[in-house]
């Protein structure tokens, strides 16, 4: 009896998502929950140990790691060629990676490291978006998640420029919505706080003091985010576009008020 026959699942028939920074928190979540559901990934990260972590824990049968900086244009096209050389195809890819290596006021910000912030959570995400659609998605159609934030959506104090970036994600998500309909649907995710060493700093400490602020008493897990970037990439999801899901425990609710 053939697999075909017997009824189980063909590997090669399984969809491939690339995932940015998926050594760890979010973007591991998002990848641990695609091959919960029988998909493959291909993620990245700077850090080759914490990558290959990462592949062990996600089963070397499902996963591919490529270790390097999202930003670094070279890195995008050894990924990418890597990814249709193991997997043989690309579906869908989400832009994970970002940074936000300062605390403070604009006006003290260094020119230098605002077109950093830009760069890696902006431009690469173009770059990605650009590289993935020539080489996969341009042909068969597929599907792209953008993790902004709630930073993006209103004033964000102490950490103005990664706002800044993250509100430009969401236009950039509804321009490339509108632009690859009716083949890619294009969509993202904004979180509060999710307990990740990224956002380590803005809870490290007094977490359930910070927990107060949200309606349902917790700040995020990965799981949380993950659950829902899988969501957007399914078939379950397949009218929605140019759209951008909020993931904040409630606490955008608490605008405007004292």
């Amino acid at each position: 009896m053939t697999q075909q026959d017997s009824g189980a699942p063909d590997p090669a028939a399984a969809k491939v998502t690339l995932v940015t920074g998926a050594s760890r928190g979010i973007g591991l979540a998002v990848a641990r929950a695609l091959v919960a559901r029988g998909e493959r990934v291909v993620i990245t990260g700077r850090d080759q140990a914490s990558l290959e972590q990462a592949v062990k824990q996600l089963g070397a049968e499902s996963a591919l790691g490529v270790a390097g900086k999202s930003h670094d244009e070279a890195h995008r096209a050894e990924t990418v060629e890597r990814a249709l050389e193991h997997f043989g195809r690309i579906d869908a890819l989400v832009n994970n990676v970002g940074t936000n290596p300062v605390f403070g006021s604009m006006l003290e910000l260094d020119l230098s490291t605002a077109r950093k912030i830009l760069d890696i959570n902006l431009v690469s995400t173009l770059g990605w978006v650009q590289l993935v659609h020539r080489a996969a998605l341009a042909e068969h159609g597929g599907v792209i998640v953008n993790v902004s934030s709630v930073g993006g959506l209103g004033p964000a104090p102490g950490i103005g420029m990664y706002g800044a970036s993250k509100a430009a994600l969401i236009q950039l998500t509804q321009q490339l919505a509108y632009e690859l309909a009716p083949s890619v649907r294009v969509n993202a995710v904004a979180p509060a706080v999710v307990r990740t060493k990224f956002a380590e700093a803005l809870f490290a400490g007094h977490e359930e003091q910070v927990a107060q602020a949200y309606p349902l008493k917790r700040l995020g897990v990965p799981e949380d985010v993950g659950s829902a970037v899988a969501f957007l990439l399914s078939d379950e999801a397949s009218w929605i576009t140019g759209q951008t899901l909020v993931l904040d425990g409630g606490v955008t609710l608490n605008s405007g008020i004292g």
